[in-house]
């Protein structure tokens, strides 16, 4: 009977409802949240669980970017569960796993109550996480274009980016609020907790969300023709080399713009700037904001003139403008500073929206999420994990605050060839009937 529904559902040409793309774009928050909320509170981390000091916090980015290498394992390893056995398991599984690791990270001892170990214990459950996270996002993104009608795939699959940013936003404003009504002892000593017990309960109420979403209908016609591939892997590896070429490319962008120019920003702020941590944590905050804002119209933007266009233009805008918007941040002048961090966010808003379609598109149904695993989470534990840390350690050793500005630039020229010999993807508007 079930099978039977699935084929009166693809034969009239319906997708998936829209209660099952709300979930889906919007539970990614949570995920996001409990994702980036190590970054935003990597200052407070730094001293609870590595003794504080500028060695801590760079120990601490450090091992950011470490668990960030589990992302493309994760991704595979969830690409191949989502490819062979659907989509809507694949989520489940992942937000089931990044429950268990928020709660876990909200029990852990501190470096005063354990030593060393709680800092191990730390990026454990940091690398669980990322292993989490690298299922998550191109599952998201798999099933939102899969979902839309053709001529809203734009609009719809950067719903995934939004609300990550959305995340984000969620995670930078907690953050800001506990640093600010508990700084002192408080905070180091139980007050950097809350914020993680409130992303395990979401994460919680996220996994029983998603138990009531319909299956991709992409995965649904594979199955009814019996294309589903049985190693996803092996597919992906022979018939879309390019395409993985492609999606590493559109990611190393989005990557750098993002890690760099938005998740750097509140410790570059409170090292370089002379920003307070609470400070630096509100204007973070609202700059997650812009990003929430552009997203969505980048991704209508798409809709209309092509995927091929707006990432170009995104490109030669993230090579021209970081390196002068971190040199304005590390002035001190309030104005400056957030007119830098504002043009930065939309930087990495509109290049997280036109490539999460972009991305999606390199591929067909069967293996796209194995392709987006080997293209895109590749790029990202390349280009993002390994980002601040290293944007943290260029200021440190050249001392200048430029240098993560260059860092952008040289990524954006080193892309745009492949952008402009790349094809376009947008499907082609039919003419009325």
């Amino acid at each position: 009977m079930a099978m039977i529904a699935a084929h009166q559902v693809l034969s009239s040409g319906a997708r998936v409802p829209r209660r099952s793309i709300a979930i889906a774009a919007f539970s990614t928050v949570v995920e996001w949240y409990d994702f980036t909320l190590y970054l935003y509170l990597a200052t407070v981390l730094s001293r609870v669980f590595f003794g504080g000091g500028t060695a801590s916090l760079a120990m601490t980015l450090g091992g950011f970017a470490l668990a960030y290498l589990m992302r493309p394992l994760g991704a595979v390893v969830f690409g191949h569960i989502g490819d062979r056995f659907g989509r809507r398991r694949m989520m489940l599984l992942s937000m089931a796993l990044m429950t268990a690791a928020m709660l876990a990270t909200a029990m852990l001892p501190t470096h005063a109550q354990a030593g060393p170990t709680a800092g191990w214990l730390l990026l454990l459950l940091r690398c669980i996480m990322a292993f989490s996270v690298g299922g998550e996002y191109t599952g998201v993104v798999a099933y939102l274009l899969e979902g839309a009608r053709a001529e809203r795939r734009g609009l719809l699959t950067s719903l995934a980016a939004a609300a990550s940013e959305v995340g984000g936003l969620l995670a930078a404003g907690v953050s800001a609020l506990v640093v600010a009504l508990l700084a002192g002892p408080a905070l180091d000593t139980w007050g950097w907790r809350i914020p993680f017990l409130f992303g395990a309960a979401l994460a919680a109420f996220v996994w029983i969300a998603r138990s009531t979403m319909a299956e991709s209908p992409d995965f649904v016609q594979q199955e009814l023709q019996g294309t589903v591939p049985a190693s996803p892997l092996r597919h992906t590896l022979a018939h879309h080399r390019r395409g993985i070429l492609r999606g590493f490319a559109i990611s190393a962008l989005g990557s750098i713009t993002y890690y760099v120019g938005i998740s750097y920003v509140p410790a570059f702020l409170a090292t370089v700037g002379g920003t307070g941590e609470a400070d630096a944590l509100w204007l973070s905050t609202a700059a997650a904001l812009v990003v929430v804002i552009v997203t969505p119209l980048v991704g209508a933007l798409s809709d209309r003139v092509g995927r091929k266009p707006v990432l170009m233009g995104v490109c030669i805008g993230a090579a021209l403008l970081p390196g002068l918007m971190f040199t304005l941040m590390a002035g001190g002048s309030p104005g400056l500073v957030v007119l830098g961090a504002f043009v930065l966010a939309g930087i990495g808003g509109a290049v997280s929206a036109v490539g999460a379609v972009a991305t999606a598109e390199q591929f067909p149904g069967e293996g796209r999420l194995t392709g987006l695993a080997l293209g895109v989470t590749s790029a990202t534990a390349i280009f993002g994990g390994l980002a601040p840390w290293l944007a943290h350690l260029a200021v440190e050793t050249s001392g200048s605050a430029i240098a993560p500005g260059l860092m952008i630039m040289v990524v954006a020229l080193a892309v745009l060839p492949v952008l402009a010999a790349m094809g376009e993807t947008r499907p082609m508007r039919q003419p009325p009937t």
